[in-house]
């Protein structure tokens, strides 16, 4: 595959969104010369910031507010967004027409010349991907950060040379897309992996099946690194194994080791990560009150790691529902938090304290409940362990909004 092949060619993007990743496939094609149609059921007004980043383009056409049947079929090739079902129905037309389908990942797997250093789990996948990342920094020019971590891979694959290392991001969707291609990558690391995504699975066992295609087509000559809790799901495999504790720190000691980093930068860098936005990100204190923005904690184990971390703790959670089973961190949350504010959603009545309730409408309403709350010593937690559908735009919004009215005057 080369990228001279997609010229004049009819590509069908199926999913704009707005983490990028679109965006990403959408210029990709374009630059390659192929005539390019995008479609999503979101609105214009709702897309409005993706599509003013493709406005150059005039290659590109939109089907928006809907997914029209005759673009799946009058086409040369589909790329489906991570987030849309392989089962959905206009994929099941583009089949029965022949019609080619494929993911950003999938090609990116195909084009890239570089050795790719693949990391996935149901928490701490960002946080360790963008470790690995700086660790190898530190003795490697060309090290390039991408997927899931709202950088698309089509972005940067145009900076990728053949000396380059490539770290990527990897959620059980974008995974999907490897399978027709039998490919993983070189090295491929699994922090942890939880009931997560029964939303989208028919089981917790198909959801870990989605994972294992980071290894699934390694040989004798790729490294697997994974959770040594997760070691039986390593049975008869040909890349070399290599057990870790699961934390991000462990995870880039290991990576540094593997391309010789030194110990001393190692243990440098690891010692200066900050974190990452939205990832128990600390915000500002108030009246000697902490407020941290854990946005990206989407399940309930997450939310239990982050309350951990913490003591008097006044907890900011809820949302839209993933059938995920809230009862291991009902009990957690009895002996850890002052006080529990519900933001609306359809998982929010499976989230339950003895301590005090609050359920307000809105994020503002949850950061001035807050803040009448909290007291000297206090921590004010935004970790929903839900996802953000319906009152915000993403999880990303969900986590500006509340940033937004914390560090507002009151």
């Amino acid at each position: 595959m080369q990228i001279k092949d997609f010229k004049d060619k009819k590509i069908t993007i199926m999913g704009l969104g707005l983490h990028g990743g679109g965006v990403g496939s959408a210029r990709f094609f374009a630059q390659a010369g192929a005539k390019v149609l995008v479609t999503d059921l979101k609105k214009e007004q709702e897309l409005k910031e993706s599509i003013l980043k493709l406005k150059e383009f005039k290659n590109i056409e939109y089907a928006l507010g809907q997914h029209r049947m005759e673009d799946f079929k009058n086409t040369d090739l589909i790329i489906r967004n991570p987030a849309v079902p392989d089962n959905s129905r206009h994929l099941e037309t583009a089949r029965e027409n022949k019609v080619p389908i494929d993911t950003d990942i999938g090609i990116f797997f195909e084009l890239c010349p570089a050795q790719i250093i693949g990391i996935t789990g149901s928490k701490g996948k960002s946080t360790t991907a963008s470790l690995c990342a700086e660790v190898l920094k530190k003795k490697y020019t060309s090290v390039i950060l991408a997927g899931n971590i709202r950088v698309s891979v089509f972005d940067v694959l145009p900076e990728i040379k053949k000396s380059s290392l490539a770290v990527l991001e990897l959620s059980s969707w974008q995974l999907e897309g490897l399978k027709q291609h039998k490919k993983s990558p070189h090295i491929a690391v699994i922090t942890n992996i939880y009931k997560e995504h029964l939303d989208r699975y028919k089981s917790f066992e198909e959801y870990t099946s989605a994972k294992k295609n980071i290894f699934k087509f390694q040989n004798k000559n790729d490294i697997l690194i994974i959770d040594k809790k997760l070691r039986n799901l390593a049975k008869d495999i040909k890349p070399e194994l290599k057990l870790f504790d699961g934390t991000s720190q462990e995870a880039a000691r290991i990576i540094g080791e593997i391309y010789e980093v030194s110990e001393k930068d190692i243990e440098k860098t690891i010692k200066g990560f900050r974190g990452l936005e939205g990832r128990l990100e600390f915000v500002k204190e108030i009246n000697s009150v902490k407020y941290y923005n854990d946005t990206c904690a989407t399940h309930p184990e997450a939310v239990i790691y982050g309350l951990n971390q913490f003591n008097n703790v006044v907890l900011i959670a809820g949302g839209t529902d993933k059938n995920l089973d809230f009862a291991k961190l009902n009990k957690v949350l009895n002996q850890k938090i002052k006080a529990l504010i519900l933001l609306p959603g359809t998982a929010s009545n499976k989230i339950k304290t003895r301590k005090k309730t609050i359920k307000i409408e809105n994020m503002e309403q949850a950061v001035l409940q807050a803040k009448k709350i909290a007291k000297p010593g206090d921590v004010v937690l935004l970790s929903p362990g839900c996802a953000s559908f319906g009152l915000f735009k993403h999880e990303f919004d969900r986590g500006e909004k509340f940033k937004k009215y914390v560090q507002a005057e009151t």
